[in-house]
């Protein structure tokens, strides 16, 4: 699954293409570095009439092109790296967010 950052960066909100190729808006929350690999955690936002899931989304930060002002993400499909990135994340906001296991 490879989705392309389009640009639109409203008070943290990126919009990304799912596999079916609608538009799918998230909160962009950090950038998290692990094994010098970038990953960003992002959470959906939810349409109006929608329950709020609060389940973040982890994607891995492609190579950049930077001419282009364009980065990709790719899904990651490692548990172990997930959680990784997951337990920084905690860590960093403990103090900003409730976390339910």
């Amino acid at each position: 699954m490879n989705e392309n950052y389009e640009g639109e960066d409203l008070d943290n909100i990126v919009i990304l293409n799912d596999e079916d190729g609608n538009e799918v808006r998230f909160e962009f929350l950090d950038l998290v570095e692990l094994d010098d690999e970038e990953y960003v955690v992002l959470l959906p936002i939810a349409e109006e009439g929608e329950e709020e899931e609060g389940e973040v989304v982890i994607l891995k930060v492609e190579d950049t092109d930077e001419e282009a002002d364009e980065e990709s993400y790719v899904s990651v499909e490692d548990e172990e790296t997930l959680n990784k990135v997951f337990e920084i994340f905690k860590e960093k906001f403990k103090d900003d967010f409730d976390f339910v296991d």
